[in-house]
């Protein structure tokens, strides 16, 4: 175990500093303004890729897309669509507007970023579904995208972890679209009460009581825990086999840190492939604090060397 890193604990020390308070003592609106601009400030990229936003048919209403084209794409390009972290009730495509950057450029791929529909608005399952008929427009408009079909990921931080990886499980049980891979970054994957939930609940960022509030926005009754669409660790053991191979990333010092290294280790005994990742004396949501956190920042570069070198490897296998 590595200690907090100096560098996180000094900004642990500026949100103390800044006097904040936690999101469940704000309004809705109050929390999803402060944490977009403080995303902004934590935050940035050289802003390398093209971008277009389209609108798209979602479960309910229309969303919001972002699509990122690295420089100088001629050819087809493998493809990671893109589900936002913020406990499923804050956080848009601004807010990851810059790691969504990153991963184009860095991982020379074209990146669909998914503006889904929040809770409490929109209530669980609106959130999988959108994300799901996000990742099946992408697949269905892929030659015009310029995106090579055989390789589309799916990928995401947080709650946008447990959509891509929930968009996996569904992709099965309704026999298409065919996911290559899937990237989740500090996934949240269950709501059992784990050995990292217990020991970093407090003073790391993330908090058990701001996940209870998430997690009460999001879900309609306590029964939905149970439900695989909401908490990924319980898709079943016939259908994990068949699920798209992994790239897991975790903070050490994330309540988090556990759900996803439980998740890659089912995958991992039913025989998919899965790489697992802890990055030391980090905390959750490190990958937008890029500005503060060199470590972060590196961490963000390998993760996009990874999806390079694999959607690279599959085009070979296509040849």
């Amino acid at each position: 175990m590595m200690s907090l890193h100096p560098e996180v604990k000094a900004l642990l020390d500026l949100f103390a500093s800044r006097g904040v308070p936690p999101l469940e003592e704000q309004s809705l609106e109050e929390g999803r303004r402060s944490f977009e601009l403080s995303a902004n400030l934590l935050s940035k990229a050289e802003k390398l890729a093209k971008t277009e936003d389209l609108m798209i048919k979602g479960f309910q209403n229309e969303i919001r897309v972002r699509v990122y084209t690295p420089e100088g794409t001629s050819e087809e390009k493998a493809a990671l669509v893109y589900f936002h972290g913020g406990g499923w009730v804050i956080g848009n495509i601004e807010t990851h507007d810059a790691l969504c950057h990153t991963l184009s450029n860095e991982g020379d791929c074209i990146v669909v970023s998914v503006d889904y529909s929040l809770a409490p608005e929109s209530k669980f399952p609106v959130a999988v579904e959108d994300a799901y008929l996000a990742t099946k427009w992408v697949f269905d408009h892929a030659a015009e995208l310029s995106i090579d079909s055989n390789f589309i990921a799916v990928g995401g931080d947080s709650a946008g972890g447990n959509l891509a990886a929930v968009v996996g499980y569904l992709a099965v049980l309704r026999k298409g679209p065919s996911i290559a891979y899937q990237m989740l970054f500090y996934p949240s994957t269950g709501y059992e009460l784990t050995p990292s939930y217990e020991k970093y609940g407090e003073g790391y960022y993330l908090t058990k009581s701001t996940m209870n509030w998430f997690r009460e926005q999001y879900l309609n009754s306590p029964a939905d825990t149970q439900n695989p669409l909401a908490a990924p660790m319980l898709i079943p053991d016939d259908i994990t086999p068949l699920l798209p191979p992994a790239y897991i990333m975790t903070a050490e010092y994330d309540p988090l840190c556990d759900g996803g290294e439980n998740f890659a280790k089912k995958l991992q005994a039913a025989g998919v492939e899965a790489k697992y990742v802890c990055v030391p004396g980090l905390i959750h949501g490190f990958l937008g604090m890029t500005e503060f956190l060199k470590d972060g920042k590196n961490a963000m570069l390998e993760a996009a060397r990874e999806l390079k070198a694999r959607s690279r490897n599959k085009a070979t296998e296509n040849i």
